[in-house]
């Protein structure tokens, strides 16, 4: 079939561009980013993607706590939350220590693929969603990114402390429960 313009649309059809909604929309997110990261700076950037994160996070826990019909999710659910909704998107994330204090988890895979490389912007949406599925269940959160992908380490660091301390590290977020 021959369109408007005498080109053949079946051979732009099948063209090999590796082009599909997933990689449409992490390029957007990579783009979006690198956008406010030059406009504004890495560290006003994540502050504008912490705030999306915390929203889809909120999102995500009431998705969660419906499926499995409770108020809350106790701290072996939100463990196990952490690990799954990142698994369900294509990330690797795992369990590497427990305690009372903390959730230390790790990571090979970043469900932004190669295109989270360079944006540590990015990393607040793992912040936020882990920060604000943890703090509301459990009344508290503190994230803190030791390692990720986005800034060249080989896969992420992550942990969850379940306890406020008197001084934060400089790299780390707090989030506390929300009552709705």
């Amino acid at each position: 079939m021959t369109g408007a313009n005498g080109q053949n649309e079946s051979a732009v059809q099948h063209a090999p561009v590796d082009l599909e909604r997933d990689i449409f929309l992490r390029s957007l997110l990579r783009e979006l980013a690198g956008t406010l990261e030059s406009v504004v700076g890495v560290t006003e950037a994540s502050g504008y993607i912490s705030v999306v994160g915390g929203a889809i996070g909120e999102q995500i826990d009431a998705s969660y706590r419906a499926a499995l019909k409770v108020d809350r999710l106790d701290r072996r659910q939100v463990q196990d939350v952490l690990v799954d909704l990142k698994r369900r998107i294509k990330g690797d994330f795992f369990i590497i220590e427990e305690r009372e204090d903390r959730i230390v988890l790790g990571n090979r895979a970043c469900p932004f693929g190669k295109f989270v490389e360079g944006r540590p912007s990015l990393c607040m949406m793992t912040s936020n969603v882990f920060g604000s599925i943890t703090a509301q269940n459990l009344g508290y959160a503190r994230v803190e990114i030791e390692e990720a992908i986005a800034a060249g380490h080989p896969g992420c660091r992550v942990i969850v402390h379940l306890k406020p301390l008197e001084t934060i590290e400089p790299n780390a977020r707090e989030y506390f429960r929300v009552e709705h």
